[in-house]
């Protein structure tokens, strides 16, 4: 229209902190590409089209401009340097202990929904086989699709059987593998690996050596491959002594470079869901939640 102002990049997207735009070096000698910003100095991108969607009471991440070689859907990840996941409680679960299907929401810092999972699994493996059961995690965009999807095979949950550790595949979009969780063997501590599509190493996690939750966060440091240098964290929170004590759902956080690979934020969120089911996710961990033995 006439005399209308030429469209301009968007401020920096809330009020993150930014990193130069180039590679990160961090992780060992994998580099990762940052993604296009639009922040000062980098390649401008088109103003967002679309406006957070009210659905319920729940706002959602505005819908951010395509990028290219970058899988549809994580988009977003490209905008945020950390992201909250808060499993929803589910009332039959607490009242009957009869096992649910796991729900949860993944927000950015301003509590803005940017995906939502949901565990896609049947009844009889939820309670025959507990946290250790093989799963399907969906994670839906606000506009219903499913952009990534989480594989969990059957494989063993004792730490003393060293050949069969537990694994997650990451595809996004579905079909198309971008990494894998892989568990380490160690004798005292929780251990797991980042991997790309070739299996190659990236990231490490490294646990606590007692994972208790009792009135405080249980922290994961994300390192690079020689683990020299930590670069990123997955914290499970605590939510206080009723919430822990009754049920389990559980809140975590994740933070990682803002440059960090799209891709491979997207397998930590995958390591998230991992070390929630295998170390959170028991009906009888109650008593480690909250430090009460009966």
């Amino acid at each position: 229209m006439q005399g209308s102002q030429p469209a301009t990049a968007p401020p920096v997207p809330y009020g993150f902190s930014q990193h130069v735009p180039g590679t990160y070096q961090g992780a060992g000698n994998y580099a990762f590409q940052a993604q296009p910003m639009g922040f000062p100095g980098g390649p401008a991108v088109p103003p967002v089209q679309n406006q957070p969607i009210m659905q319920e009471g729940t706002i959602w991440m505005p819908i951010p401009p395509s990028i290219p070689n970058c899988p549809p859907g994580l988009e977003y990840l490209t905008q945020i340097d950390q992201i909250l996941i808060h499993q929803q409680i589910e009332l039959l679960e607490i009242l009957t202990s009869f096992e649910t299907s796991n729900k949860y929401e993944l927000k950015n810092a301003l509590g803005q929904r940017v995906y939502f999972a949901a565990e896609d699994t049947d009844c009889l493996t939820r309670n025959c086989c507990g946290p250790s059961r093989p799963f399907t995690i969906r994670i839906l965009d606000n506009l219903g699709r499913e952009v990534i999807t989480l594989e969990r095979p059957l494989r063993c949950s004792s730490c003393c059987c060293p050949c069969c550790l537990q694994e997650v595949e990451v595809q996004a979009p579905p079909g198309t593998r971008v990494g894998y969780v892989v568990q380490n063997w160690h004798a005292c501590l929780p251990k797991f690996t980042i991997q790309d599509e070739k299996r190659m190493d990236v990231l490490k996690i490294t646990g606590p050596c007692v994972v208790c939750s009792c009135c405080e966060d249980v922290n994961f440091e994300v390192k690079s491959v020689d683990e020299t240098c930590t670069v990123g964290r997955i914290s499970k929170q605590w939510t206080g002594f009723v919430k822990e004590a009754f049920t389990d759902a559980d809140n975590f956080g994740i933070t990682f470079p803002m440059d960090l690979d799209v891709k491979m934020k997207a397998v930590m969120i995958g390591a998230c869901f991992l070390i929630d089911f295998m170390f959170f996710e028991h009906g009888g961990d109650r008593n480690q939640r909250t430090g009460v033995w009966s």
